[in-house]
């Protein structure tokens, strides 16, 4: 009896690990998109209503889900709460703590360039960088989308896989 409890614990944690990790591949093209419609926000409220860059990314955290709407809120707080911080410095601080998002290492380094260049320049200057990180995003999420159903099945049966042959190699 605890034979089979056994068997059937370490086989279904290895199958919630699989899912875990499939999960985060089929949630990365929808927090990419949300992450370019809050840069589109971002640059209207920047570049024609001429809103201060704390205010704007407070006002896109409002209309933005979560996790990206976290994101923007998280740089909006260190932005305000904290004088003499400049926006890159509290983007990248943001970025660092992270909203628990399912991000790669190349979807962060565009966001991390952006960062670099928010609040340093005038409108016209930080629309072509948003510009830039708005098309860096789109192709990364054309990425996403065409290896997001192969990478859910494959982490699935990986995890079901891994669980039984486990089980076998265990009892």
């Amino acid at each position: 009896m605890s034979r089979a409890l056994g068997a059937a614990l370490v086989f279904g944690a290895a199958a919630m690990i699989g899912a875990v990790v499939a999960r985060a591949h089929q949630d990365r093209p929808r927090v990419l998109r949300s992450l370019q419609a809050a840069l589109t926000m971002l640059q209207t409220e920047i570049v024609y209503a001429g809103t201060p860059l704390p205010e704007a990314l407070g006002q896109v955290a409002r209309r933005t889900p979560p996790p990206t709407g976290a994101f923007f809120a998280a740089a909006a707080d260190i932005l305000r709460s904290r004088p003499g911080i400049t926006a890159g410095e509290a983007w990248q601080e943001a970025l660092r703590a992270g909203p628990g998002w399912p991000l790669t290492v190349d979807d962060e380094l565009v966001l991390q360039d952006l960062g670099a260049c928010l609040g340093r320049s005038d409108a016209a200057d930080q629309q072509k960088h948003l510009q830039l990180a708005l098309t860096q995003l789109a192709r990364l999420q054309a990425e996403a989308e065409a290896q997001r159903e192969a990478q859910v099945r494959l982490w699935r049966w990986l995890g079901v896989c891994a669980g039984g042959c486990l089980v076998l190699l265990l009892y």
